[in-house]
This record gives C-alpha cells, structure tokens and sequence, in this order.
C-alpha cells in the first residue's frame, strides 16, 4: 500500500448531477474518486496545484462524457489500492458492462466460490475509484438495490441513466 502522506497528490473537483466529486491522483494514476457525503481520502494531503496532472484533467472530461450518456467505458490509468481479494473483485466489477448489473453472488461466482458473495459486498464498498470501476452495477441476487457508497438513490440514478430511463443532460441534482 502507498503512503499518501508522502506522496504527491492533487486534488480536484468536479459537479455533477450527483453532486459534486472529489477526485485525487498523483502525476500519472487516478487515486480516489469520493462522493459529497463520502469521508474517504483524509490521509491525503492535497498539493495547491494549479497545473492539473493530465490524469486528472481526463477523469474529469470522461466523467462528464459519462454523465452526458456519451462515454460507456473509462480509459484512464487507475491505482485502487486493496487486498489482492478486493482488487480481484473489483477488475471482475471492471467487466460488467455499460447498462448491465451483476449480483454480487454472480461476481463471487466469476471468482471462483459463490459463496463469497459477501466478502464481495464488503470489496465492492471498498471501491476506491466508484464510477470508473463500477460498483453501481453489482445489485442483490433478487435485483435489489443494495447498499452503495454514494447512496442508494444514486445507485438508482447511476442505472436508470445507464439504461436509457433518465436522460443525461436535463436532469436535475438528486
């Protein structure tokens, strides 16, 4: 794991209709992306930098892209730190696609033993970087909306914008 109290890191900002977003990268990876409510990422000490790494100017613009129904799919260089369990989890979650879900038994399934469709949850809520890797689409065995970090209303947003049901530019802030 990273020390980020040494580490370099940038901060930055980014409004969107689920409100706004922190983002931290280093110079060349995407760190943390947190929700308004989120607490995450106060070890970080963020350098005042008013050069953006390119990362971090790319995660904004595909955020956006995102969030316009125009990009289904991130190219950006990530460092989610974890266990090697979370990290294994969350490249399965890597592979759900733009407007699918997959239940969490589903993803402990794909790794090997259905039966570690829990610890999956507790990876899922460890996500470092919500959205680019997206926990949003892993839901209960019955389809229900289970817990997520940015709440459970975004989840709901996050799908319905996902599978055509709410138009991604008129809508306002949940």
């Amino acid at each position: 794991m990273s020390d980020y109290t040494t580490e370099k890191v940038v901060r930055g900002q980014l409004s969107t209709p689920i409100g706004t977003l922190t983002l931290t990268a280093s110079d060349s990876e995407l760190l943390f992306v947190e929700f308004p409510s989120s607490e995450g990422g106060s070890r970080i000490k963020p350098v005042d930098n008013s050069e953006l790494p390119e990362v971090l100017r790319q995660a904004k613009i595909q955020l956006m892209e995102y969030f316009q129904g125009k990009r289904k799919q991130f190219e950006l260089k990530l460092r989610p730190e974890g266990t090697a369990f979370q990290r294994s989890v969350w490249k399965e979650m890597e592979k759900i696609p733009y407007g699918k879900t997959r239940s969490y038994k589903d993803i402990a399934e794909a790794l090997g033993d259905a039966r570690k469709a829990r610890p999956v949850g507790g990876a899922a809520n460890k996500n470092p970087l919500p959205l680019v890797i997206p926990c949003h689409r892993v839901v209960g065995t019955n389809g229900s909306l289970t817990g997520f970090g940015g709440g459970v209303d975004v989840k709901k947003y996050l799908l319905e914008l996902e599978s055509g049901q709410r138009g991604p530019k008129n809508d306002k802030e949940i």
